[in-house]
């Protein structure tokens, strides 16, 4: 039997066994393209089976055992993890987002509650009846204008990289200097720029964020987010409140009620309950943006713990007992609990490095680097001009010259000189203010490059290694975890 724990969002990290991946395709549904499920259980119960039907991968799941479901709405589609108490993951599963027109534009709200939906339809039906709370992360800043009254959508969705600079000046002359809503893509620049607007509808109006929405779906209780998502509309979770600066706008009656993430907010509606067959008790949970759950899934949970992505950039998140913010290099730090997960974003990255090489090109050649021996090439890589993290200077050219001969220098020296780049973002969060880093865990496609991981280490002077887990779904799910373990009352 399982019981319940107290658990808080820094702490939510395991070590799952490691399972051998089964693969589904899922022809019913051609909108769909690809479902991927990841089921544990004992090999020979778990692939027979997978032989007979994939609702069956169950069969020896500990009568009473609850299981935590967390989903991750990334940029190009969405993915679940079923998890255990004790970490292990259950099932999983991703979906594309299917493409849905109106005119010439994608209707992403109907898109993305499509995929919700499809995904809660993915979960063996075995393990649906398990599934005690339910958690979802979204992308940062992808900001929803709806009618506090009916929920229908009063405007298109304002995507997370979506740029309002019209409502910029106006955010700067209210806000404190180098805020991190002072940036066009906040949250706040996009509410201003639709109040502003001339057919902006001022009456029975609430702002959401894409987790938030897809979490009223499932709860029915408008109008609430969470202190990590609501950040760059200018909550300030350290006071646990909306600024003074902000309430005395017009526009501040539309914001959302904060919640801390993983917080216990209504029960699933029955209409889903009893369609999809969730139990009774299944309740649904706060949720935080996709870049916070993916650090939550790393197990990085002590401050100086850190957590590098390499994917086509760089992005690295350091937890911090302090809290550091400077728009003019995109710091901003989110709260977790009683410590912040301090951030930065360079423009450097894999992207680079596959506009140069192959990915057989990179394994190959990576195989012939010595990661003991110091490059004494020092570039900076970059697709375009400019760079902000951790230099701010929006007019700096990429630097990959001179060539060398041999590509396996070459890609040496890039590889290095990225890990520099790495190094200098940890030292300005230090300069900033934060917790010095200590320990350095890898996340995206880079953490396969064990010589990459091998360099890093030399140049950072700090233990370097792959993060176990870091799909975010997981993170989602170690929230729902949390809410369920806090929930013990009953009462919503």
């Amino acid at each position: 039997m399982s019981t319940s724990i107290s658990i808080s969002p820094c702490s939510l990290l395991f070590h799952p066994p490691s399972s051998q991946e089964q693969r589904y395709y899922n022809s019913r549904n051609p909108i769909f393209k690809v479902l991927v499920y990841k089921v544990i259980g004992k090999p020979n119960q778990r692939m027979k089976a997978l032989q007979n039907n994939i609702v069956r991968a169950e069969v020896d799941l500990e009568v009473g055992k609850k299981l935590y479901l967390g989903m991750d709405f990334g940029t190009s589609g969405a993915r679940y993890a079923l998890i255990d108490k004790e970490g292990n993951v259950r099932a999983e599963g991703k979906r594309e987002y299917p493409l849905l027109m109106i005119e010439e534009t994608v209707d992403w709200l109907q898109s993305w509650k499509m995929t919700l939906f499809a995904l809660l339809k993915d979960i063996p039906v075995g393990l649906r009846s398990t599934v005690v709370s339910i958690s979802i992360d979204g992308t940062s800043a992808t900001t929803i204008i709806l009618d506090s009254k009916t929920g229908e959508s009063l405007c298109k969705p304002f995507l997370y990289n979506e740029s309002c600079a019209d409502a910029l000046p106006s955010v700067k002359s209210i806000a404190p200097a180098n805020h991190t809503v002072c940036s066009g893509s906040s949250t706040l620049c996009k509410l201003v720029s639709w109040w502003n607007s001339d057919n902006s509808t001022k009456e029975s109006t609430v702002l959401l964020h894409q987790a938030d929405w897809l979490l009223w779906l499932l709860h029915g209780k408008l109008g609430v987010s969470d202190y990590n998502n609501a950040l760059k509309v200018g909550y300030d979770p350290e006071i646990e409140f909306y600024p003074p600066w902000l309430l005395l706008q017009p526009y501040s009656r539309v914001l959302p009620s904060i919640q801390p993430p993983g917080t216990a907010i209504g029960a699933l509606k029955e209409s889903i309950r009893t369609e999809y067959g969730f139990p009774k008790d299944c309740i649904i949970c706060s949720g935080t943006t996709d870049s916070v759950a993916a650090f939550l899934a790393a197990r990085a949970s002590q401050p100086g713990k850190a957590v590098t992505s390499l994917g086509s950039t760089l992005a690295i998140k350091l937890l911090s007992t302090r809290r550091v913010e400077d728009a003019r290099f995109g710091v901003y730090s989110h709260r977790l609990d009683d410590k912040w997960l301090v951030g930065g974003a360079s423009n450097t990255g894999g992207a680079v490095l596959r506009q140069i090489f192959t990915d057989e090109q990179l394994e190959k050649l990576s195989e012939q680097i010595n990661p003991a021996e110091a490059s004494p090439f020092d570039y900076y890589p970059l697709q375009g001009v400019g760079e902000r993290f951790p230099v701010a200077d929006p007019k700096m050219e990429p630097r990959l010259h001179p060539r060398p001969a041999s590509d396996v220098e070459y890609l040496h020296g890039i590889l290095e000189s990225i890990a520099r780049i790495e190094a200098k973002g940890y030292s300005l969060l230090k300069d900033l203010g934060s917790t010095p880093v200590e320990e350095v865990f890898t996340a995206g496609g880079g953490s396969k490059n064990e010589k990459w991981i091998k360099i890093r280490e030399r140049v950072l002077g700090l233990p370097v290694s792959k993060a176990l887990q870091t799909e975010a779904a997981y993170g989602a799910a170690l929230l729902a975890m949390k809410g369920a373990s806090e929930h013990k009352d009953g009462s919503l």
